[in-house]
């Protein structure tokens, strides 16, 4: 559960976390547009380097590092496919070529730079501040309520079925023992209480929402209202700096990056 416990909020104060969530949604669009237009290894870890600083400057790392890990298992499987069905849908299947290797690095790669931008964004954007930002972008507030509210929950469901887990582990269930069907059979102790008690926690929230007359009026007003800051202006300038020479190097020169193997190579061989 570690890759929920990733991108669970947490109240620190850094110059990151005070950045407007509509900026910082900004950024993540624009690394997540560059991430999808690049497929070569290079760029991609320049853009997983970039990322780093704010990392830092937020005072996530180690946060962030769990929801790598939690992610690790995806990022293999995203390796083994690609490295599998690439080789297998040649013309000419011949014996793991290094720039074939590089291509199934630079996927998983790609997925890891995703993963990373929207765990700083999720890490170091409250729900509260989700939510004004949603209502001030005009989008419903029925929607609004919705998504803030399976941002919440997400992490806290995630932490009590690790507690299920333990729970049952205590009492002699072994999760991990038998083939992959055997393994499946053995999560159902743990699925339905964690299905009971999402239904029991839903039902007190929509307990909780009626006593309180939700919908009543249709015209909502807030305590705080989310303004820019000379922060957000940088970060905005930032991204879109970025975004732009990511989109011109792709046009003019994306058939001109090197594969990462081609610039090893003569190295090696001049060092032997």
């Amino acid at each position: 559960m570690s890759v929920f416990e990733g991108f669970k909020f947490r109240r620190v104060y850094s110059p990151i976390h005070q950045l407007d969530p509509r900026v910082k949604f900004f950024y993540v669009l624009a690394i997540f547009v560059i991430a999808i237009m690049f497929n070569q290894l290079l760029p991609l870890i320049l853009l997983f380097l970039i990322q780093l600083p704010f990392v830092f400057i937020a005072g996530v790392q180690r946060e962030w590092i769990r929801s790598l890990r939690g992610a690790l298992l995806f990022a293999t499987m995203i390796f083994v496919f690609n490295f599998v069905f690439t080789y297998f849908w040649t013309e000419y299947p011949l014996l793991p070529s290094p720039s074939l290797l590089e291509h199934s690095i630079a996927m998983t790669l790609r997925f890891i730079v995703l993963v990373e931008s929207f765990s700083v964004f999720f890490l170091t954007t409250s729900p509260d501040h989700l939510g004004l930002a949603l209502e001030q972008s005009h989008v419903p507030y029925e929607f609004c309520f919705a998504f803030t509210t399976a941002v919440r929950f997400v992490p806290v469901l995630a932490e009590e079925a690790q507690t299920i887990m333990d729970a049952q582990k205590a009492r002699g269930l072994e999760l991990e023992r038998g083939n992959f069907i055997k393994k499946v059979k053995n999560y159902i102790p743990v699925l339905i209480p964690l299905i009971v008690s999402a239904i029991r926690r839903s039902l007190e929230l929509a307990e909780a929402m009626e006593s309180r007359a939700w919908g009543a009026t249709k015209k909502r007003t807030n305590l705080y209202v989310l303004r820019m800051k000379r922060g957000d202006y940088v970060l905005i300038l930032i991204s879109a700096t970025i975004l732009i020479l990511a989109a011109y190097f792709w046009i003019f020169y994306r058939e001109q990056i090197p594969l990462l193997s081609s610039l090893l190579i003569p190295l090696r061989l001049a060092a032997a």
